[in-house]
């Protein structure tokens, strides 16, 4: 397989090739015990403390549900578009993320509660649950090594 094969794979179809929509760059410097953070624009500049510990500064597991989320509510758009279905202005999502471990393996687990006002319960069901199995690159990225919960609440 050529590797413009494998990027295709990759990507779900053989006919279309993948393209790179945009790259993030940052370079941290320490861990999350005191750390930063910084992207190449200046526009994320995170100090980092660990979770639970008096500090200023978040840690990744908040950072990672900011952006999860605001993925989320931006794929649904797409979802609800393909649908036919009009999002409403107050579309929220709290998520919770969980740093766990098990002796010496660590690992998240995640909760979606998202709040679609307005929307009958089906529809919003339906928007999320394709959100999650197909649209949103957050969901795709870690499908198989997190456990997601999701609620429409």
């Amino acid at each position: 397989m050529t590797a413009y094969q494998e990027t295709n794979a990759v990507a779900g179809s053989t006919q279309e090739a993948m393209k790179v929509k945009y790259t993030a760059k940052t370079h941290t410097l320490g861990g999350r015990r005191g750390g930063v953070s910084r992207s190449d624009d200046g526009r994320l500049d995170v100090k980092f403390s660990a979770p639970g510990v008096a500090g200023t500064g978040t840690n990744p597991e908040q950072l990672f549900a900011a952006g999860w989320s605001a993925c989320f509510i931006s794929a649904m758009g797409l979802v609800a578009s393909k649908m036919k279905v009009k999002l409403p202005p107050d579309v929220a999502i709290d998520v919770e993320i969980d740093l766990c471990n098990s002796g010496d393996v660590y690992f998240l687990q995640a909760r979606f509660n998202v709040s679609l006002p307005g929307l009958e319960r089906e529809v919003a069901q339906a928007i999320v649950d394709a959100t999650h199995e197909a649209t949103c690159a957050y969901s795709n990225a870690t499908r198989g090594n997190i456990d997601v919960t999701l609620n429409v609440v």
